[in-house]
């Protein structure tokens, strides 16, 4: 058993992952920034420090840790009102992360795993899946500040002798998700027509309960150390594949018109939505064979299983 504590606990991916470590056996404290929402058994440590400013001296006696993955971050949003974005990605998920990071190492954590994402490599790929060893090319202020805590942490980790591991994942879907996926997911259950049945892209996501299952063996094999993994389901589906099964799961038809992705780029950029629809018409595919091979870990559930999931929860709630 491990003890391992959880920034952003109380979150989308903050309960996958927190439910899988206690299923396994692990004792968990979550590092959050309000109290409350947690799931039952985590053990619950609130800092209200803004991007865990004064996290060293606030870190509470008796609070021991083998690991810690940070999940915690100033997210992607199409919208950011944010007056400098860079900065305050920057602030958030550089700063911050390395905030935790010493925390962590003066308290005698031994291994640091810390959630990334594809964006800190490449929008789309080049004609292959993304491998961890490609020159990462980030095009907006999250992906660069992604790549920049990762940067900084492997010295960090140099200098100190803190493990470091990096995992990269591609959009996250499941039970509770939020934001695109879930527009997605509305569109479809209210029957709203979608220009996308036309696109051939094929895009890499990964499923919440993968996710929390390969976070989990990043955080406890000992040959995951200092390691730097992309993860990720075994299918990568065109958008139009995903949206019916989407619509099979929701026992609704998914509305797909066949718009060619050339006149999507025109009105995309007329609109000044040009970004919105690259990532819609670009492959962005991730090679995660790495894991597979350094850790033997196979995705425990299918995309099939994750969408069911999904779709489940979402009637529930609907």
């Amino acid at each position: 058993m491990s003890r391992i504590v959880v920034t952003g606990a109380n979150g989308f991916v903050g309960h996958a992952l927190c439910r899988v470590l206690l299923e396994n056996g692990h004792s968990v404290t979550g590092l959050v920034r309000r109290s409350g929402g947690c799931i039952a058994g985590v053990s619950e440590w609130v800092h209200s420090g803004k991007d865990f400013d004064g996290l060293v001296q606030a870190w509470p006696d008796g609070t021991e840790a083998d690991c810690v993955i940070h999940l915690a971050a100033r997210v992607h949003v199409m919208k950011d009102e944010a007056p400098d974005p860079e900065a305050a990605f920057r602030s958030a998920n550089v700063d911050g992360t390395l905030r935790v990071a010493e925390a962590a190492r003066r308290r005698g954590v031994r291994r640091f795993v810390y959630v990334s994402s594809i964006k800190a490599v490449a929008e789309n790929d080049s004609g292959r899946p993304l491998r961890e060893t490609d020159p990462a090319a980030p095009e907006d202020a999250y992906g660069r500040s992604k790549l920049a805590a990762e940067e900084a942490l492997r010295r960090f980790g140099e200098e100190s002798g803190l493990d470091v591991v990096i995992v990269r994942p591609p959009l996250v879907y499941g039970p509770e998700v939020r934001a695109n996926f879930l527009s997605l997911v509305n569109a479809v259950w209210r029957g709203v027509p979608l220009p996308l049945g036309a696109i051939g892209a094929r895009r890499s996501l990964v499923y919440v309960g993968n996710l929390a299952d390969g976070l989990m063996r990043c955080a406890t094999d000992p040959r995951a150390a200092n390691g730097c993994f992309h993860i990720a389901d075994d299918d990568a589906l065109t958008i139009a594949e995903l949206l019916e099964r989407i619509g099979r799961h929701l026992h609704k038809r998914a509305r797909l018109l066949p718009v060619s992705p050339r006149l999507l780029r025109l009105a995309g950029r007329l609109l000044g939505r040009s970004a919105q629809v690259e990532r819609l018409t670009g492959n962005l595919r991730v090679d995660a064979s790495r894991l597979g091979t350094t850790l033997d870990w196979r995705p425990p559930y299918s995309t099939d299983d994750g969408l069911a999931a999904t779709a489940r929860w979402y009637r529930s709630v609907h």
